[in-house]
């Protein structure tokens, strides 16, 4: 078998890989063992047989690779529940709702010849570089270069069962859309696993009573070869499709999703996106409403890069908001230390204290769904209520010294702003917010490439356009690009 180095395609947060050179049934079988030896059997409390949850999205190369998995983690003795075609959100269902670990086969929305696998604790609680990821990779390395250790005495047992109605009840149990009024969505869903779960959740096949909405599909096909558009619409080009029809069928509202469907991105009724920031603050005032009438102090996360108006709406509702880095696993974490009741990342993920801590897209739509459905007015005039001021979005440029195109910006912005306010909880986030004019941008280097995400914002497009422009300028000064 050719060497392969796993620190290639084991990251910060999850597995990944081009199938089969760096990511092959060899491979997942290792990690399969090193999870085993890492997490699960560490984890368990000795009631009951050890177990693992293992699903898998519409690759093509998915079964073969949860056999590998299952044959690693039932040979530490070990039993594995496959619960076969799920997203990534089902899969974080059955850990929290079985209490058992578990591993989802996806690449997300990275190409066919990627698969994945991310990796979770009991509840569906994150399994990342600080928290087990890290020696998961060494142990798999050391089976790769020297052999897979001796099986268990008695090995685990493999069995099959559909979660998919389970997890549509249950998810229908936490927002009711019974008594929204009447709404036409358009969904897309990229030939990615919302194909699976939306007519389950929204509709009626997973047996559940119809709801007032009117689901016009796209893409509803499995298809891991995306024959119709990558299933990424943090991509713009990527929700064409969905924005076009949602006018010719004059929808209320249009949803996509991801290829493993644990991101929901919006479109309103004009087909302009809402951004994830707006609806983080949407959400988030919903979940912050029950607590506070529950007498319960609310707290909400962020991410350092979601708009200043979510921790501003939030506040002032009543809730506590606590802005962390960039990442899954880290919000995940800060999910659990704080008790917060909600949680959302510019990226499209949304996460819930009800829903074990853990992302998920279709909640988040549900959500979007009520609220629009619980008045009259568009959803264009309710967005604009959570989207005061202007973002730049990410955008990535290629530098030859990613460290000296940073102290490039940051000099010139000391030089010129001497109260600018800076922080580097993640990267550098340059902050005017208390002066006038008011912007603020954060520059973050790339884990893996040589790259620097810029993201901005402004009171007003022409300041934001200017701050990013210069920003830019400085970063690609010497060498820079687009990325």
């Amino acid at each position: 078998m050719t060497y392969i180095d796993l620190s290639t395609i084991i990251k910060a947060y999850d597995v990944r890989g081009t199938v089969p050179d760096q990511l092959s049934p060899g491979v997942a079988e290792a990690i399969g063992a090193a999870f085993a030896r890492v997490v699960v059997l560490p984890e368990h409390a000795g009631a009951g047989r050890p177990a693992v949850v293992v699903g898998n999205d519409m690759r093509d190369s998915g079964p073969e690779l949860v056999e590998a998995f299952a044959r690693g983690i039932a040979a530490a003795g070990v039993d594995v529940l496959r619960i076969g075609l799920c997203s990534t959100d089902g899969l974080y269902f059955a850990s929290g709702s079985l209490g058992l670990p578990g591993a989802m086969f996806t690449a997300s929305h990275n190409p066919a010849a990627y698969n994945g696998i991310k990796l979770c604790r009991a509840g569906a609680r994150p399994v990342g570089q600080e928290t087990g990821l890290a020696q998961v990779r060494e142990l798999a390395q050391t089976y790769l270069d020297g052999g897979l250790p001796q099986p268990a005495g008695e090995p685990g047992t493999v069995t099959d069962r559909d979660l998919l109605a389970d997890y549509a009840a249950f998810l229908r149990g936490l927002v009711d859309l019974s008594g929204v009024r009447p709404l036409k969505v358009v969904v897309d869903a990229g030939n990615g696993m919302g194909g699976h779960t939306v007519p389950a959740v929204l509709g009626t096949a997973a047996g559940l009573p119809a709801l007032p909405l009117d689901v016009v599909p796209l893409y509803f096909e499995l298809d891991g070869t995306f024959p119709n558009h990558e299933a990424n619409p943090l991509e713009p080009k990527n929700l064409v499709d969905l924005q076009r029809a949602v006018v010719e069928h004059g929808a209320d509202l249009g949803l996509a999703f991801d290829g493993d469907a644990d991101r929901c991105f919006v479109v309103d009724e004009t087909g302009r996106p809402v951004s994830p920031s707006a609806i983080t603050a949407l959400v988030g005032l919903r979940e912050v409403g029950k607590e506070l009438a529950a007498g319960r102090t609310p707290t909400v996360i962020h991410n350092l890069i979601t708009s200043r108006a979510v921790p501003d709406l939030l506040q002032a509702a009543g809730a506590t908001t606590v802005r962390t880095r960039v990442g899954h696993s880290f919000i995940k974490a800060q999910m659990a230390e704080h008790q917060a009741v909600f949680g959302g990342e510019h990226s499209a993920h949304y996460y819930f204290r009800d829903f074990f801590f853990a992302d998920t897209g279709m909640l988040a739509a549900m959500h979007v769904l009520a609220a629009l459905g619980e008045q009259e007015h568009p959803l264009s005039a309710l967005a604009e209520m959570y989207e005061p001021y202007v973002a730049s979005g990410e955008i990535n440029s290629r530098v030859p010294d990613v460290a000296a195109a940073r102290e490039r910006v940051l000099d010139a912005y000391r030089a010129a702003y001497p109260d600018i306010a800076l922080d580097e909880l993640d990267g550098a986030t340059v902050s005017h917010w208390d002066g006038h004019p008011q912007w603020w941008f954060n520059l973050r280097a790339s884990n893996t490439e040589p790259l620097l995400r810029l993201n901005v914002e402004a009171a007003d497009e022409d300041i934001m356009a200017k701050v990013r422009d210069d920003v830019l300028s400085l970063v690609r000064a010497e060498g820079g690009e687009p990325a």
